[in-house]
């Protein structure tokens, strides 16, 4: 059990000082700090891929030659340090962040198939091709495997930290101009985390004079002095920030690191992660859905899904070309403005289904028994078949696979004023399919309820986009297709 004793200074500011813990307060604790849980796991990343490209020469077909052995060594660090690099930059080595299983196992394969795949591109230059056909293959298989479950053990380790609180213990002294009542509830937070508050100071009211901070540094430089202490943390609001900066002026005579909280108004500003912008430093007030790497993942699912799908399904399309070349007078394919990414307008194209071409200020919705409906397009809006000229759109990148449907520019501005968070579908490309339409969402919007429907599906597939999603929808589509819900 911790003892404190709170003593009063001469000017009124008070310090707590906590007793060192008892050993018994350090039995079941683990040789790992919280502040060191990233170094742990890069280094056991490393690890574990030169393991695997070593077990991957030795399991290699023709054995385990020096050459192919040395080779197959090289190849696996280099895959190392890029893909520690690649994830520190994204925050994936926080510990908060390997908590979360489903993103880390994402960011894992993503940047260890792009990695591969980048590299089997420069082995094809080659005039003698011959890494990937025998380790290289395996190598990328195990160390992916690998990698998942290793990720998978560090998230049950550190569930086991927090939970049973077994970080090592690290000493702090905590400097703050918060009230009392505070201190609790953030030492219990710190508890969780292995540290160990061993002194509490509290600041001087904003605006005191130079004395009472000189007087009050003095007093922190002679405790931690006399204690055993492994970082300083000072909590304060950032709108005293000149009174805080000479304050830590003082204490530079510590050879100890000096962490600095804030607390207000400002704290949640400065939550959002740093970037720079040339030589000014700037906050990420929203980041965009997607990173570059997905953006690209996604965008080469797009190509050669539609490039495979135009391949497979040509002579069908043909078929359909001709038989509404012969149903009713008028082009094949219907083209009307949509509204795109960030609001472009771009030209959609479809199979005609109707003996009308709509494309105005006002477009009246389709009906169960609409008139304008041709015979031949009965069928190809029943089961959709009108939509496949879009994979065209897919190519040129107005559209994606997978996305928010666009609606016509007519009715896009009768949507937006009903619901509020309408536009918030335009942070990403259009889809061919999407989420709202796998839980039948099709069709014509004559109310507002359906529209705000189709929007709430929509902005959750924006916030939990994954390659894994994109494919549950894709395979998900020709069964809602079937089902034929809504559509006419």
């Amino acid at each position: 059990m911790n003892f404190m004793n709170r003593h009063i200074a001469d000017d009124g500011s008070a310090l707590t000082v906590v007793d060192s813990p008892s050993p018994i307060a350090d039995e079941g604790k683990w040789p790992v700090r919280y502040d060191s849980v990233e170094f742990v796991v890069i280094c056991a990343d490393i690890a574990t891929i030169l393991f695997a490209g070593f077990l991957s020469a030795l399991l290699s077909p023709g054995g385990p030659p020096q050459a192919g052995l040395i080779q197959t060594f090289g190849y696996a660090a280099a895959a190392a340090v890029c893909l520690v690099y690649i994830l520190k930059g994204r925050g994936l080595y926080r510990p908060t962040e390997l908590l979360v299983l489903r993103s880390q196992v994402r960011g894992i394969c993503l940047t260890w198939i792009l990695l591969h795949v980048l590299a089997a591109t420069v082995e094809m230059l080659d005039d003698n091709p011959s890494f990937f056909r025998g380790a290289g293959l395996l190598f990328a298989v195990l160390g992916l495997a690998s990698l998942i479950v290793q990720r998978c053990v560090a998230r049950e380790l550190l569930i086991k930290c927090f939970s049973g609180r077994r970080f090592a213990r690290t000493s702090l002294v905590l400097i703050t101009d918060q009230p009392p009542s505070s201190h609790a509830g953030l030492s219990e937070a710190l508890a969780v985390l292995g540290y160990c508050v061993k002194g509490r100071f509290d600041l001087p009211a904003m605006g005191s004079d130079p004395g009472s901070r000189k007087q009050l540094s003095s007093r922190v430089i002679e405790h931690i002095r006399n204690s055993e202490v492994d970082k300083i943390v000072l909590e304060a609001n950032p709108a005293r920030w000149a009174d805080l900066r000479a304050f830590i002026s003082d204490l530079r005579v510590l050879p100890f690191p000096i962490m600095f909280v804030p607390v207000g108004a400002a704290s949640e500003l400065l939550r959002h992660p740093a970037r720079s912008l040339g030589s000014a430093a700037c906050l990420e007030i929203q980041p965009g859905p997607l990173t570059a790497i997905e953006r690209a993942s996604k965008r080469t699912i797009d190509i050669i899904g539609a490039g495979l799908a135009l391949t497979v399904l040509a002579p069908f399309l043909a078929i359909a070309a001709v038989a509404i070349r012969l149903d009713s007078p008028g082009p094949i394919l219907f083209k009307q403005r949509r509204c795109g990414f960030n609001g472009r307008v771009f030209s959609i194209r479809k199979f005609r289904t109707m003996h009308v071409l709509e494309d105005g200020s006002v477009i009246a919705q389709a009906t169960p028994l609409d008139q304008r409906v041709t015979r031949v397009g009965k069928w190809l809006r029943r089961t959709s078949f009108d939509e496949l000229p879009q994979l065209l759109n897919v190519l040129e990148g107005s559209m994606s696979l997978v996305g928010p449907r666009p609606h016509a520019l007519a009715h896009d501005g009768q949507f937006d004023k009903l619901v509020r968070k309408y536009a918030f579908r335009r942070r990403v490309r259009p889809g061919l399919t999407g989420w709202a339409q796998i839980h039948g969402c099709r069709g014509p919007t004559p109310t507002a309820t359906m529209v705000e429907r189709r929007v709430e599906y929509d902005l959750w597939y924006i916030d939990n986009w994954s390659l894994r999603l994109d494919l549950a929808i894709l395979l998900r589509t020709p069964l809602e297709v079937l089902r034929g819900r809504n559509a006419y």
